[in-house]
């Protein structure tokens, strides 16, 4: 599972990427890249078992050329975003003098809106093009019953789009997405909004906050970062880390929120196998069981499965081993 990382020139998508995967980005080709997911859990675990060898859980990121204001210049793009499963969107919110903006000035809700517009503008082109080959193939290719039961869910969809809406919240039944399977639809995929602002603007949730009612049909989700303050932050050891995030009035590194957030967009979680040789987190999708949840290690884990035992991580941290949570009567059965 991927996620797009695209923007406007200058937004800072780059140095993002170059925090998120430790790559220097090329200047005009898709880049690959595996993320750390910076879980504080992770790292609490780490500290608790002081383990040989760590192994985060990670996610997969590629970087995309720039987008352009020329929709038509944004076509070979738009083929990248379709093979992307969550599109994380930079736009740049910083000003600097120094670095030019492609429209001449920074606005950061006029981009996410000119990128919104593209997006949905072409599922829009896409849905007329295809009612219209429908009626094109309607008796010949496609029987009437198919052919209205395809046109019936573009109708549909093409009405949500034109409320503003994404495809995201878009209700599909298992029969419309045996339909709709095969369509190449950008609002169907969720979006991550990374507003890069400066350092002034780092605790302004407020704006945030703004930006999620304005943009609560589109089902986006939001994350306020300073790409130069954070690249300042990966410079530092980690003593002059906590005073540095101590001046600023912040606990932990934005990138470090951003990683969750994306993994959480992905529908995947983790969760941890710990001991002195290895503290690992294995990722898995959201609402999996146990059983599903132990193939990941090996699938004879899920063949051979008969229960679990249980603790509440919060509980292993505040008595400090699994022995003391069994004696607490804090390990239970499941």
């Amino acid at each position: 599972m991927k996620l797009g990382l695209v923007g406007l020139p200058q937004a800072g998508k780059k140095t993002l990427f170059e925090l998120l995967t430790g790559q220097t980005p090329g200047l005009d080709r898709p880049l690959p890249g595996l993320a750390d997911v910076r879980d504080q859990r992770f790292d609490q675990l780490v500290a608790l078992y002081s383990p040989e060898k760590r192994t985060p859980a990670q996610i997969d990121f590629v970087m995309l050329p720039d987008m352009d204001t020329q929709a038509e210049r944004n076509r070979e793009l738009f083929l990248h975003l379709e093979r992307v499963d969550v599109i994380c969107y930079v736009a740049r919110a910083f000003v600097d003098d120094t670095i030019f903006h492609i429209e001449g000035d920074v606005n950061a809700e006029r981009d996410i809106n000119t990128f919104a517009e593209e997006l949905e503008l072409g599922d829009l082109i896409f849905i007329e093009k295809r009612l219209k080959r429908i009626e094109k193939e309607v008796g010949r290719k496609l029987d009437p019953a198919t052919a209205d039961k395809e046109r019936g869910l573009l109708t549909r969809m093409q009405d949500h789009l034109e409320e503003g809406k994404t495809l995201v919240s878009f209700s599909f039944s298992d029969e419309d997405l045996q339909i709709s399977g095969g369509y190449p639809l950008l609002t169907t995929k969720p979006v991550v909004v990374v507003l890069n602002v400066g350092e002034d603007d780092m605790l302004d949730e407020a704006r945030i906050a703004k930006l999620d009612e304005t943009y609560s049909p589109k089902s986006y989700r939001w994350i306020a970062i300073s790409a130069q303050v954070e690249q300042e932050i990966s410079q530092l050891d980690d003593d002059e880390r906590e005073a540095f995030l101590a001046d600023l009035g912040i606990e932990s590194p934005a990138i470090d929120r951003m990683t969750l957030l994306c993994y959480e967009t992905l529908g995947l979680i983790s969760f941890f196998t710990v001991g002195e040789d290895e503290v690992r987190a294995w990722t898995i999708r959201s609402g999996s069981r146990a059983p599903q949840a132990g193939r990941v290690i090996h699938q004879d884990i899920e063949r051979g499965f008969i229960r679990s035992e249980v603790m509440k991580f919060e509980d292993l941290i505040e008595l400090g081993s699994e022995l003391k949570c069994k004696e607490s009567g804090k390990l239970t059965q499941k």
